[in-house]
């Protein structure tokens, strides 16, 4: 500031002249102001003093030409300032636009893609999980059954076993019958009925045995012919038994054998629903990982979203206080160029000789 070496040259060189109804005007206007009353006590000063007038006039207008060139600096930097400030405020509303664009569109992704295919992978293990379940129930159930329809066959060639020796046992019994006592009669028919205790009811042999109990029931045994007919009956009865106990044999093998297959392709369906298990595993696990990458990266931006406003509010608080600043210095600047214009009216016009402050 050159406020003070101005005083300093005018209080030296005020010798000037002015008219006295234009320095009375000036000198109003100078009392205005702290500064401009006391450029009128040092002129009035230097006018009691007197000294060379153009030395202080050149001395003013240095000072004005410093003036204007401060006030040009201040609105140079204020505008360098101003450029820097908008630049930068539309960085950061660019920065909190994107921020805000990234975290939308992240949460529209999880929401309405991964999320939605998570659960339909966790949907899908269950639904497998369940699959491998009722496999394995119907395993457990066929093992089941087939057990316990090998017992029943295992229970029916014994009986039919049983049914055969009681058979043989009559045959030989017949054997003995030439002129039979009631005792052997009594036997042979206690045999039939051994026989036919062997033999279940719902079985197709059983009329087979009754028919046969009929007929020994009402004989004698002393026909020989009645006798040959009750041994060819015996026979084809055996036979049958036989015959019997090779099918179910056959029956057990080959029911064995579709029960053996049967648990082959449940286990084989087991295999694929673990296989199916950990396909669907290995997507929900990378669906998973994907989810926390994105929640990660969404949470990442919406923190830098709240990060860029901050220092945008802060930008904008901080060129508000420098607006004020240069809002004042800019005031300041004029307001001295202008007592410092006057100034140099007096000194150019007036004649100090009769200034009165």
């Amino acid at each position: 500031m050159k406020s003070i070496l101005l005083i300093a040259l005018i209080a030296v060189a005020f010798t000037a002249r002015v008219q006295e109804r234009n320095l009375a005007k000036i000198t109003t206007d100078l009392k205005k102001s702290t500064y401009g009353n006391a450029l009128l006590h040092l002129v009035e000063l230097h006018s009691m003093a007197g000294g060379p007038v153009q030395e202080l006039i050149d001395a003013i207008e240095e000072l004005i030409n410093d003036l204007e060139d401060e006030l040009e600096e201040l609105e140079f930097n204020f505008q360098v300032r101003t450029n820097e400030h908008n630049a930068l405020v539309v960085s950061l509303e660019q920065d909190i636009q994107d921020a805000v664009i990234d975290v939308n569109n992240t949460q529209d992704t999880l929401d309405n893609l991964l999320f939605p295919r998570r659960e339909q992978l966790q949907v899908r293990i269950e639904q497998i999980q369940e699959n491998q379940e009722a496999n394995r129930q119907n395993y457990d159930e066929a093992v089941l059954v087939r057990e316990q329809e090998h017992e029943d066959f295992e229970f029916q060639v014994a009986e039919l076993n049983d049914a055969t020796a009681a058979v043989d046992d009559a045959l030989a019994l017949l054997q003995t019958l030439t002129n039979p006592s009631l005792l052997q009669v009594k036997r042979f028919q206690n045999s039939l009925k051994n026989i036919e205790s062997k033999i279940k009811s719902r079985s197709k042999m059983a009329p087979m045995i009754k028919a046969l109990i009929s007929l020994a029931s009402n004989q004698n045994f002393s026909d020989q012919g009645i006798i040959g007919q009750i041994v060819d009956a015996l026979n084809e009865f055996r036979n049958a038994i036989v015959d019997s106990i090779n099918a179910q044999t056959a029956a057990e093998a080959q029911a064995q054998e579709d029960h053996e297959e049967y648990l082959e392709q449940l286990d084989a369906e087991f295999a694929e629903f673990q296989r199916q298990i950990n396909r669907v595993t290995v997507d929900l696990t990378a669906t998973n990982e994907k989810i926390d990458q994105m929640t990660e990266f969404r949470d990442q931006r919406d923190a830098d979203r709240k990060q860029y406003t901050a220092e945008l509010e802060l930008e904008n608080n901080t060129y508000a206080e420098e607006t004020d600043t240069y809002t004042n210095l800019k005031n300041e600047f004029t307001r001295e160029l202008g007592i410092s214009e006057q100034a140099l009216s007096v000194v150019n016009s007036a004649d100090f000789k009769n200034i009165q402050v």
